[in-house]
C-alpha cells in the first residue's frame, strides 16, 4: 500500500517540488495536496499529471487554511474519513509579510503583520499537526516535516554573505530589505520541532526541520525581488529531491536537527 503525504501549500513553490519529486519515484504515494484555493490545487495536479503522465502516484485536493480552526478540523475530518492514517505530514505552508508591509502591499498595522507572520508560519502550522497527530500515529514508519528556512539560524545571524544580513547606517527610521518577523516565526518553528521531536520520540515518530536554500517562490509576494536578491528558481533547485530523500529515511540519522542538502544547520 502506498504511503500517505500531506503537504500543506503544495500549489506552489517548494510545496510543489515536493509534489513533483513524490510523484517521479520509483514507488507510488498518495499525495494528499494541502492548499486554501481549490482551484489553485487542481491546477497544480492537473500540471503534475501533464509532467508526469507515466507516475504511479495519485493525487487528492485537501482545501485547508492553517490560519482557520474551522479549515483545519475540516481537513482532518476528510483525511481521516478517507485513510484513518497518516505516513507523512510535510508543513510546508508559510509566508513573509515584512516587504509586503514596507511597500504599502499590505494594508494592515505592523503589530497586525507581526500576529499574522507568527500566524501562519508557527501558531498555524502548530494547530494543523496538533490536529492531525492521531492519525500520523496510526501511519507505517510516520514522519513530520517543518520547512523552515536558512534565515532563522542564530549563529547564522553573523554571516554577511546572507543578504538579511546587512547593516544599516546610524540614523532613524532604518529602511531597506529586511524580515524581523518572519525570520523570529521561523526560529520559533526550529524550537517548535524541537518540541515535536520530543513529545513524539516515544511513539516512533521521525520529526525534522528541513531548511531548502534561499529559493523565490511566492512566499514574500514578490519572487523577482528574491531572484534579484540572488534566490534560486525552486524549478531548477534540488529542494524536491531533497525533501524526497528526507521522507524516504536518507537522514534518518539527523532527526531532531535542523538539516539542508549538504548537513545540518548550525541553531
Amino acid at each position: 500500500m502506498s504511503k500517505i503525504v500531506l503537504i500543506t501549500g503544495s500549489n506552489t513553490g517548494i510545496g510543489l517540488e515536493i509534489v513533483k519529486a513524490l510523484a517521479g519515484a520509483s514507488k507510488p504515494y498518495t499525495i494528499l495536496m494541502g492548499g486554501r484555493t481549490p482551484q489553485k490545487v487542481h491546477d497544480a495536479i492537473s500540471t503534475v499529471q501533464k509532467q508526469l503522465p507515466t507516475t504511479s502516484s495519485t493525487f487528492t485536493p485537501i482545501q485547508v487554511d492553517i490560519e482557520s480552526d474551522a479549515s483545519i478540523d475540516q481537513a482532518f475530518a476528510e483525511v481521516q474519513s478517507k485513510y484513518g492514517k497518516l505516513d507523512i505530514l510535510v508543513n510546508n505552508a508559510g509566508a513573509h509579510f515584512d516587504q509586503q508591509l514596507i511597500t504599502g502591499k499590505l494594508a494592515i498595522s505592523a503589530r497586525e503583520m507581526w500576529n499574522k507572520t507568527w500566524n501562519v508560519n508557527t501558531t498555524g502550522t502548530h494547530i494543523l499537526t496538533s490536529t492531525f497527530a492521531p492519525l500520523l500515529l496510526q501511519g507505517s514508519d510516520p514522519r513530520l516535516l517543518f520547512i523552515t528556512s536558512g534565515t532563522s539560524t542564530l549563529a547564522g545571524t553573523e554571516d554577511p554573505a546572507i543578504p538579511l544580513n546587512w547593516v544599516p547606517p546610524k540614523g532613524w527610521p532604518k529602511t531597506g530589505f529586511n524580515a524581523p518577523a518572519y525570520r523570529s516565526a521561523k526560529t520559533g518553528l526550529n524550537m517548535l520541532m524541537r518540541e515535536w521531536y520530543r513529545w513524539l520520540k516515544e511513539d516512533g515518530v521521525k520529526v525534522f526541520a528541513i531548511s531548502p536554500g534561499y529559493l523565490a517562490t511566492g512566499l514574500g509576494g514578490d519572487p523577482d525581488f528574491s531572484r534579484r536578491m540572488g534566490a534560486q528558481d525552486p524549478a531548477s533547485s534540488s529542494v524536491g529531491s531533497f525533501i524526497r530523500s528526507v521522507i524516504e529515511g536518507q537522514r534518518d540519522a539527523d532527526a531532531g536537527k535542523v538539516i539542508n542538502k549538504d548537513g545540518v544547520q548550525e541553531w
